[in-house]
């Protein structure tokens, strides 16, 4: 048993890590241009000096735009009207001579826009951020070496992807990707029409108010906290931090959930019947809805007073698996921990 979780275990940093290890060389190819700026430390002691850059094109409601850049923060808003409207800002601490030497290259196609950060010689201290305004209806992508993303009130396709910093996601229908490998990711009011991923490698993945097909969602070392959810398909894997999910299920819908040293914690309303597969090598598994363990037509549910403190109600099993029925089983939750609790709550 003991073997087959750290073999789990590994397979979970290795699910997770191959989606940063893939950001990692996409990072690698674009230094190869060029060296990264050292834009987080380099010349602070020194005033800073900008640069700015404007440019508006008419792309049509149902344009893609695509921004990539090295270093610096993008932000990208949806709104009314047919046009890209994209403000930078270049900065620099060092040498104002260096903001010369970045340039920052639009390529217009018919219902296309791409934005590119292009890097001359000698730009040791330079970043560029990007403040973008599309019509609500475009499709949006950006990546970014090391800086934060944030994409907001975009209906079409979004798929946000950096290395260092953090990605924020709102009111996004049809949210595709979202990952960092150093940072939080954070997802609110949003949705997927297909498959949605959103992971970090050390930071954590927040998602709120989320209506999606299917989610599949990991971190190493981050926690994963997905409130007011409603999906059809379910992954979730952590290996040092906690699972928590609070929201609906769906009839014949799967959730997947594993942690190797978290505690998973899954809130129901109690609405939907499900199937309960769980295993837990050294954690405690309890749940406060009324389940009926495979083998036996009685239900499960019963105080448990372990030492002093407040009465929990639920089942507690030592055993280290469980599999067990609630309602109808229509929907099948599979729970899998090392050292972590495994806890079924019942929504207030």
């Amino acid at each position: 048993m003991r073997l087959r979780f750290s073999l789990m275990a590994a397979g979970l940093a290795a699910s997770v890590l191959s989606a940063g290890a893939q950001d990692v060389r996409q990072a690698r190819e674009m230094r190869a241009r060029g060296p990264l700026p050292r834009t987080a430390y380099q010349g602070r002691s020194r005033p800073e000096q900008t640069e700015r850059f404007s440019r508006r094109i008419k792309i049509g409601g149902d344009g893609r735009v695509s921004v990539a850049n090295f270093a610096g923060d993008i932000v990208v808003t949806g709104g009314p009207g047919d046009e890209v409207s994209i403000e930078a800002i270049k900065r620099t601490h060092g040498d104002p001579s260096q903001l010369a030497s970045v340039h920052i290259e639009v390529d217009e196609h018919a219902g296309r826009v791409d934005v590119r950060t292009m890097y001359g010689a000698r730009h040791d201290s330079v970043s560029v951020d990007y403040t973008i305004a599309v019509p609500s209806s475009a499709s949006i992508g950006v990546k970014s070496v090391s800086g934060n993303l944030k994409v907001a009130r975009v209906q079409g396709s979004v798929r946000a992807e950096t290395v260092e910093g953090s990605v924020t996601a709102s009111a996004t229908p049809r949210l595709e990707i979202a990952k960092a490998v150093s940072g939080d990711v954070d997802l609110s009011d949003a949705g997927a029409d297909g498959d949605l991923t959103a992971a970090s490698v050390s930071g954590n993945v927040r998602v709120k108010g989320l209506k999606g097909h299917s989610l599949n969602l990991g971190t190493v070392s981050g926690d994963l906290t997905l409130s007011n959810v409603a999906c059809d398909r379910l992954v979730a894997r952590s290996v040092s931090g906690n699972v928590e999910y609070s929201g609906a299920l769906t009839k014949n819908g799967r959730y997947d959930v594993t942690s190797h040293s978290g505690t998973v914690r899954l809130t129901l309303d109690g609405a939907t019947g499900f199937e309960f597969n769980a295993i837990s090598f050294s954690g405690s598994i309890r749940s406060e809805l009324p389940l009926t363990m495979a083998g036996s037509s009685d239900s499960t549910q019963r105080d448990d007073q372990r030492g002093p403190g407040p009465r929990r109600r639920g089942r507690v099993l030592n055993s280290p698996s469980m599999r067990a029925t609630f309602g109808d089983g229509s929907a099948t939750l599979t729970i899998r921990t090392f050292s972590g609790d495994i806890v079924i709550a019942r929504a207030k």
